[in-house]
Order: structure tokens, then C-alpha cells, then sequence
């Protein structure tokens, strides 16, 4: 059968050091996965990990520049670790989830605050304020080597040359590999899903004009304005 349109491609995120690339299929995301975040939006207990998800077409891969979003006076800035999955993974054990992990890449949660806020306030769903055009920039992905790698590191991002977060990777409540182990309890994960796995304090306001600087160690950065 003919479609009546043209199916639209997965993006394809840029693997570092091949002519690979990655097709996304299915994006999600982890609230309050840092002790010091969880705290400064007034939550200070470990809680299982609860999830949400973006659609695949909001991610932005190396942009330059992102268009200011309509419908917020309060767009918010949250980097993250994403993780890539190359496995199908069902009710996995941690070793199981550690073996699903392809690689890895930085992205940022920006988020409408004031849409996401007023949500909450009427106990309504929230995802216009996490799931809008180009929500989710993104870096090429990391291949990885060792599972340390992803367990250790720098995490950071600042606004216009000033640092406005910082966090290390083992400071995340639940590891990578654990967050996959309980997500895998709801539903089946596939080659091609990705995990943003939550941000360190400091998430804050960006503006029209503003340049965003983020990094991941020393191999992974995000680098644009918003216009």
C-alpha cells in the first residue's frame, strides 16, 4: 500500500570515530535522579526512579543555535548524561541492563518551568512543557569501553562563560545501569531507545541571546545561543 505521506526517518545521531550512526527510536527520561536537584525541587528521600518521555523529533543533534520556544517566560536549562541502547532488554537484571548500553552522549532537558509548574498545580499532565520542538539537544554519541566510564565523571554547564551547573556521575541516585533494570519492569527497550538519566543542581533560566556551554569530561560538549 501507498502511504499518504512520506514516513517520516528517525534521526540518526553521529557515532564518534566511525561513519556510524545511531536511529533513535523511543526517548526517555528520569525525574530527580541527583540528591542535590532532588532537594532543590523540594524532594529529599530516595525514591524509585520515575519516568517521562520526549518524542524522538525533538532532539536537536549539534545544533548551533535553538529558537526560543513560544508559550514560557521560564525556559529551564537541565544537562544530562543520555544513554544509547543497542539491546532489547525486558525485566533486566543490572548486568543485564549494563550489557544493553551502547554508549553514551550529553544532552539537555530544557523545560518550560512555568507550563510545567501551573501543570502540577492542577494535577495535570505536563508534557508540553518537556516534549516541544527541539527540546532535547544533543551531542554525537560515545561508543563505550568500560562501564566506568558512564559511572564516573564531570557533568557540567554554564550560561554566557558562568557556571551554572556541575555535578559528578557517581552522585546520581540510581545508575545508569539501574535506572535501565527498572525501566525494563514497564516496558521493553529496544535498539535505537535513549535515557536522559537526570541532572545535578543549579537548573536555571535561559534567555533570548544566551549561549549555552555544556560538557561531559573532556570528550563530549554542547556549544550554542538561543535566538
Amino acid at each position: 500500500m501507498t502511504t499518504l505521506f512520506p514516513i517520516p526517518e528517525a534521526p540518526l545521531i553521529p557515532v564518534l570515530g566511525s561513519e556510524l550512526t545511531f536511529p533513535v527510536r523511543r526517548i526517555y527520561c528520569v525525574g530527580r535522579n541527583y540528591v542535590a536537584h532532588a532537594k532543590e525541587m523540594g524532594h529529599d528521600e530516595r525514591e524509585l526512579p520515575f519516568f517521562f518521555t520526549k518524542p524522538a523529533d525533538s532532539l536537536v543533534i549539534n545544533p548551533k543555535s535553538l529558537a526560543y520556544p513560544p508559550m514560557t517566560n521560564e525556559l529551564h536549562h537541565e544537562v544530562e548524561l543520555v544513554i544509547a541502547i543497542n539491546k532489547e532488554v525486558v525485566e533486566a537484571d543490572q548486568h543485564q541492563a549494563a550489557d544493553s548500553i551502547y554508549g553514551y552522549a550529553l544532552g539537555i532537558d530544557l523545560t518550560k518551568r512555568d507550563i510545567q509548574s501551573e501543570a502540577k498545580k492542577k494535577g495535570r499532565p505536563w508534557d508540553l512543557s518537556k516534549g516541544f520542538d527541539q527540546s532535547a539537544p544533543i551531542s554525537s554519541i560515545q561508543p563505550i569501553a568500560d562501564l566506568e566510564e558512564i559511572n564516573n565523571g564531570l557533568i557540567a554547564l554554564s550560561i554566557n562563560q558562568e557556571s551554572r551547573q556541575e555535578g559528578q556521575l557517581n552522585q546520581m541516585i540510581w545508575s545508569p545501569s539501574e535506572v535501565i533494570a527498572e525501566l525494563s519492569k514497564h516496558v521493553t527497550l529496544k535498539p535505537g531507545d535513549l535515557i536522559f538519566t537526570g541532572t545535578p543542581s543549579g537548573v536555571g533560566v535561559v534567555e533570548r541571546g544566551d549561549k549555552v556551554e555544556a560538557k561531559l569530561n573532556q570528550e563530549l560538549s554542547l556549544d550554542f545561543y538561543i535566538e
